[in-house]
């Protein structure tokens, strides 16, 4: 049985499927091993105008990339940041990239293999500045309301007007 193991890699750098991109907007690739709180709290500085020096001007436009294992990753960042970041407009985009793959056989064997794969990709612009929203994949800002006092009282009589309370349970199993 000969074992293999990867030696290269290298992807088709595919231009963004998202049209009309600013000059200035910030790229994150998001890999299947990057850290998550590494990539937000880059990003989201960014977006609040807070670089390493202090210095640095806030983008108005983040883009997130990711491909094959790494797409959960990219989706769990987009929406961890437009919580931290209000007012997002949000374009998203799923494509395909080809991928190529440099293995090496066993030692005794001087052989390498190139394989080429394609796997799916998806490319999210997260936007201080509106956005098309007749573009496909448009999702305009959240709004995140705090529910009032009067509201949760309403939702917890709600939640307990079908329960019977303890005191009537006890009493009905001990007739």
């Amino acid at each position: 049985r000969s074992a293999r193991r990867r030696i290269g890699r290298s992807e088709e750098r595919a231009p963004f499927p998202i049209p009309g991109l600013a000059a200035d907007v910030l790229h994150m690739r998001v890999k299947e091993g990057s850290k998550i709180r590494n990539l937000l709290r880059f990003a989201a500085a960014r977006m609040q105008g807070e670089g390493q020096d202090g210095s640095a001007a806030a983008v108005r436009q983040v883009v997130f990339t990711g491909l094959g294992r790494g797409i959960t990753k990219t989706i769990t960042c987009v929406e961890i940041l437009k919580r931290k970041v209000a007012g997002l407009h949000q374009v998203s985009k799923l494509c395909y990239m080809t991928v190529n793959e440099v293995w090496e056989s066993a030692p005794q064997e001087a052989a390498t293999t190139t394989v080429e794969r394609t796997v799916p990709a998806i490319c999210i612009l997260l936007s201080k500045d509106p956005l098309d929203p007749q573009e496909l994949g448009y999702q305009p800002p959240q709004t995140f309301s705090v529910p009032t006092e009067e509201e949760e009282r309403r939702g917890d009589l709600r939640r307990t007007a079908g329960r019977p309370n303890s005191l009537h349970t006890a009493k009905r199993l001990s007739l």
